[in-house]
Order: C-alpha cells, then structure tokens, then sequence
C-alpha cells in the first residue's frame, strides 16, 4: 500500500484513496475501542466516529505515523463516547451478537489451527483480560491498551492522552500491577511460564 500517495489523494478529496486506508486500520482502531469500552456496538460507533472525524480533519496531518495519527482520533472518541455515558460501561464479560444472545467465542478470537479445549482456554484467557481491563479507572485502561496492547511507544501514548510522559510512565506501572492483582484470581487460566515467574517473586 502505498500510504503517503493514498493520503495525499485523501487530503485532495479522494473517497476512494480513503477508503483504503480505512480499510487499512478499521481492524486495529476497532480493537482498541472494543478494548477500551468493552462494548461491540460502542467500540463499532467510536470507530466509525474516528474515521469521520479523521476525514474531516484529514489536512491538520503534517505527516509522521499515520496510524498513531488515528489512533488519537479513535482514542478520542472512546473518551467521548465514555463522557456521554457519565459512567463506566458495564457489560457482560461475555460478548453479544445483535440479538442480544452471548457469543461463546466471539468472531476477533477465532483460531482454525486450535483444538476445540485450547479455543476454550483461549477464550476464557481472553474474558479475564477484559473483564481485568474493564475493572481499571479510565485512563489506566487507556494507557494499557495503546503501550501494552498496540505498541506504542511512551511519547506517542502521552500524545494520544495529552498528558505529561511522567504520568503516562505512573498510570501504566500503576495499571500492570492492577493487571497483574486480577489476573491472580484466574491463576487458572494463565500461562504455566507467567505463573511460575508470579510464584518467584
């Protein structure tokens, strides 16, 4: 793909050159809201939310990471997503298809090469991570998700939450070891290597 000429096209109005970087980051934007809000249907609207918002704002770009560029947008609209609820968003650990029905191994979480017991595993590893993730203040998720989960570095997630680098490197430290509390209560379901290494220390 070639990026700069397909955003040089969007910058001049072209929907398709658009479209394709849509296409390009849809997954790893929708990802991050499902991580953050923890909800299909929110994480689907803040991700559709950031994609306009990007378009609209689409020549403020002065170029650098293009991706840590929407990934602001979509973190952004996950705040105002959680603004507009006043609260943070309880829902179940398990999934919901559109009517409202659980989802026992939810689509993104999918693995033909596993056997039926480690998709089983897979899946209730995947739930305890939520619902840990779910159980931390707002901007401790925040920060887990952008460093932990998508890779950015430091500097890009102060950016993205427009806050000092210092307390980016706190609320993470802050937030792995809440992590790390939770996820003691599914020992069960952790790696054999991470619960040795918990046991050493």
């Amino acid at each position: 793909m070639d990026e700069p000429g397909l955003i040089h096209d969007a910058q001049k109005g072209d929907l398709d050159a658009f479209n394709r970087l849509v296409l390009a980051y849809q997954d790893v934007l929708y990802n991050t809201a499902l991580r953050i809000l923890g909800d299909d249907a929110l994480a689907a609207d803040a991700t559709q939310e950031a994609f306009i918002s990007a378009f609209r704002s689409l020549n403020s770009y002065r170029g650098g990471s293009f991706k840590a560029w929407l990934m602001r947008t979509v973190t952004n609209a996950c705040y105002d997503e959680l603004r507009r609820q006043k609260r943070r968003p309880t829902v179940p650990i398990e999934p919901a298809n559109d009517y409202d029905e659980e989802i026992e191994s939810p689509r993104w979480l999918a693995d033909s090469s596993m056997s039926p017991s480690e998709q089983f595993e897979a899946d209730e590893l995947e739930h305890a991570i939520q619902h840990c993730l779910e159980s931390l203040p707002v901007d401790f998720r925040v920060v887990v998700v952008l460093a932990d989960i998508q890779g950015m570095d430091y500097t890009e997630v102060a950016n993205m939450a427009r806050a000092p680098l210092g307390t980016i490197k706190s609320r993470l430290a802050r937030a792995r070891l809440r992590l790390r509390e939770c996820l003691q209560g599914f020992g069960e379901l952790l790696p054999a290597a991470y619960r040795l290494e918990r046991e050493s220390i």
